[in-house]
């Protein structure tokens, strides 16, 4: 599973401790499914638009800290974090193996 590990510009609190970096992992289908949005629509030119209400629900369970933690994000974190996600999205998570045919 792939994971993407961000430094905060300002550290923010979960957990009872003091977070200076958060790691990312890519959310399972049955997380998408609950959250029961993608984390970005498509604008009239097929260009990716944020939806920063559904990323911030990807980032707290991407990242597990609770949603208050990501309420406490510096905006340059945020911003970030969101694209981040909607990376996860708009990118596989591995390259498919060859399908060639084994010769006989």
């Amino acid at each position: 599973m792939s994971t993407i590990t961000h430094p905060l510009a300002a550290p923010i609190n979960a957990h009872g401790g003091q977070l200076t970096e958060l790691t990312l992992r890519r959310p399972t289908p049955q997380e998408a499914r609950n959250i029961k949005t993608l984390p970005y629509s498509l604008s009239d030119s097929m260009q990716p638009v944020a939806d920063i209400e559904s990323a911030s629900k990807y980032i707290a369970v991407c990242a597990g800290i609770p949603p208050s933690s990501v309420n406490q994000l510096d905006l340059f974190d945020l911003n970030t974090l969101v694209w981040m996600v909607i990376g996860f999205f708009l990118t596989p998570a591995t390259k498919a193996p060859d399908s060639e045919a084994p010769s006989n």
